[in-house]
């Protein structure tokens, strides 16, 4: 469906966000870090009018997970919130400077294997600002139109010897992008439709345990 950059969009995300009946936030299980990641709605460069969410390619100077495909977020610092992580690190990966204002809800912590607990923030990013990659964290930025993950081929599910758990896959640009970050967009584009499906239990793919 058409999904217009414009306020009548960003309320029915809002809407969507609230309606949705997040798993109560927990304590990380003390080997667990807390992150947060920012999923940001921007207006789409190929199709003006049209709202995307930005995905990022780590840069691959970076010490942890290099090369990846990955919502814009970090480590949570000490006595921050998620909101507060999810936008200072939006700032910093990619100059793009929001507040608390446009946040329009959370979706569920996603436990990683590398060690994380990670809270999706899902924002509007309103302002018409050029971005600026931060290019010791970020090669490239991707805007996907809403209407590429709502496709019903958009998304695969894969096993592995390794584990008893689905490994979600997302095909973007002929990648595919793994999770953590196909987990939560899949969960998003969920929220979308009205569901409340978890995603908790969907596997990473072997390289990415580390």
């Amino acid at each position: 469906m058409d999904r217009l950059f414009d306020e009548t969009t960003r309320r029915q995300i809002a809407e969507r966000c609230a309606a949705f009946a997040r798993l109560p936030a927990a304590e990380p299980a003390p080997a667990l870090k807390r992150a947060a990641v920012a999923i940001t709605l921007v207006e789409t460069g190929e199709a003006p009018g049209q709202t995307a969410l930005l995905l990022t390619l780590r840069a691959a100077s970076l010490r942890s997970h290099r090369g990846q495909w990955a919502l814009p977020g970090g480590r949570c610092d000490e006595g921050e919130t998620s909101i507060e992580t999810s936008l200072r690190e939006l700032h910093e990966e990619l100059g793009l400077e929001l507040g608390t204002s446009d946040v329009l809800g959370l979706l569920d912590d996603y436990p990683t294997r590398s060690g994380y607990l990670i809270t999706p923030v899902v924002v509007w990013a309103a302002t018409r600002a050029a971005l600026s990659p931060n290019p010791t964290e970020v090669t490239l930025v991707h805007r996907i139109a809403l209407d590429d993950i709502e496709r019903v081929e958009a998304f695969d599910f894969v096993a592995i010897p390794e584990s008893t758990r689905r490994v979600i896959r997302f095909r973007h640009a002929g990648h595919f992008i793994h999770a953590p970050t196909a987990a939560l967009i899949y969960q998003f584009r969920e929220v979308l439709a009205g569901r409340d499906t978890r995603v908790a239990d969907l596997e990473q793919p072997v390289f990415a345990w580390k």
